[in-house]
């Protein structure tokens, strides 16, 4: 049997826990905190796979295994891999307290509304491209995937980062609040339990009977009515639905809205999840996406300024949406197609633009499909009859990254 227990938050481990072990593994930390049986073989945690190895063999001649463990091993942890290597039922676990629960235990706040995110082993984009998105985030972090790497990537963003090092250790355990551009100047070390990433503006939500993020909207493409917008200057709810379906916004995700006007494809993407910078030229516009994103609770990241010139400094994307150019529409979205990890999608009314966008998604390894949409609405006349009234025509089209033979989508 493997006895898996979660270790270095508070709690002790119980001595007769380890009473009969024959091999414990552990995190050094772990290990140098417990007396461990003279005759027990000590394996210090580098390597996951030497690790199992030796636990596999060991108890492949049933002989018993103390695997030392932070916090919760079943969350985020090693019950993962001890449970593919060795089978479920081979496993004693005996949690502790995780360190997200520490964490926002120390800040007397509720994390039942969190999301929950790991850079550990793997690169920070997705966990920044959910601060952005989310209210109350707690990254499980790395090397290379701290909290300093995170305050760099969230600059600009209106959020205080939570840095919770060492928990459990009463003499180094220290729980800090700073901006991001004060978290990117430091060297945080490698003591890092977790950082909780907040919006102060959208951290108290309502009371919740789901765990997690707010639950998704029970539908999209919203109606005009529901975003301000001037002269009728909004992409419309038929296309919006399609433009949607081809983006495929999720939570991880960053999407570009450019040439966002009233912003209502940028506010329909962070609804669903995703992380979203819009662009857009005018300052007006720029007031009014900022508006429409408040009026519907979410936080788009707003770029003031044209493209192509205006997408220089922002992530690559996932996905992107081009709502506008003018005369400039094959460099906007021939820059955007270079940009972007999986889809393209440009809604154009002139058909005279539809070859030079379509083009520009073929020279950047795009395959290409589009539609137009004509759409007419049932609308009301005197005496109680019901006419039919045409909305304008747009082209819709989108590209798709087309992988190498040997490679998959990046995500």
């Amino acid at each position: 049997m493997i006895t898996v227990v979660g270790a270095g938050t508070g709690a002790p481990v119980a001595p007769e826990v380890l009473a009969g072990a024959e091999l414990v593994v552990g995190g050094r930390r772990h290990l140098d905190a417990v007396r461990l049986p003279e005759s027990a073989e000590r394996i210090v945690l580098g390597p996951l796979a030497p690790a199992l190895d030796a636990v596999a063999e060991y108890d492949a001649k049933d002989r018993r295994v103390v695997v030392l463990a932070s916090g919760d091993p079943g969350f985020f942890g090693v019950v993962r891999a001890l449970a593919e290597r060795c089978g479920a039922d081979r496993l004693d676990v005996r949690p502790g307290v995780s360190s997200v629960a520490a964490a926002f235990a120390r800040l007397g706040l509720t994390w039942d509304d969190a999301v929950v995110v790991s850079a550990h082993g793997r690169a920070p984009r997705t966990a920044v491209n959910v601060c952005r998105a989310y209210p109350k985030v707690a990254v499980l972090t790395g090397p290379g995937a701290g909290p300093a790497e995170l305050g760099a990537a969230l600059a600009g963003y209106d959020r205080v980062l939570v840095v919770a090092s060492a928990l459990g250790d009463p003499e180094r355990e220290r729980v800090e609040r700073v901006t991001p551009a004060e978290a990117a100047a430091r060297d945080w070390g490698a003591a890092v339990s977790v950082v909780l990433c907040l919006d102060a503006s959208r951290a108290a939500g309502p009371v919740r009977t789901v765990a997690g993020p707010a639950l998704p909207p029970p539908g999209w493409a919203l109606a005009e009515a529901e975003f301000a917008h001037r002269d009728s200057m909004i992409t419309k709810f038929e296309v919006r639905a399609l433009a949607l379906a081809r983006l495929g916004p999720r939570p991880g995700d960053l999407v570009w809205d450019v040439g966002s006007g009233s912003g209502s494809v940028a506010v329909e993407c962070a609804r669903l999840g995703a992380a979203v910078s819009a662009v857009e030229k005018s300052a007006d516009g720029v007031a009014r996406i900022r508006g429409n994103a408040g009026a519907h609770g979410v936080d788009v990241h707003v770029v003031h300024g044209a493209a192509p010139r205006a997408l220089a400094g922002l992530d690559d994307p996932d996905a992107v949406f081009v709502g506008g150019g003018g005369h400039e529409l094959a460099d906007i979205v021939g820059t955007c197609a270079r940009r972007a990890r999986r889809s393209v999608v440009v809604a154009v009314a002139a058909l005279d633009r539809v070859a030079a966008a379509r083009d520009a998604l073929a020279d950047a390894g795009f395959g290409c499909e589009g539609v137009l949409l004509q759409s007419s609405r049932l609308a009301p006349l005197p005496g109680d009859v019901t006419r039919l009234a045409a909305t304008n025509p747009v082209f819709l089209l989108w590209g798709v990254r087309t992988p190498a033979p040997s490679e998959g989508v990046a995500l």
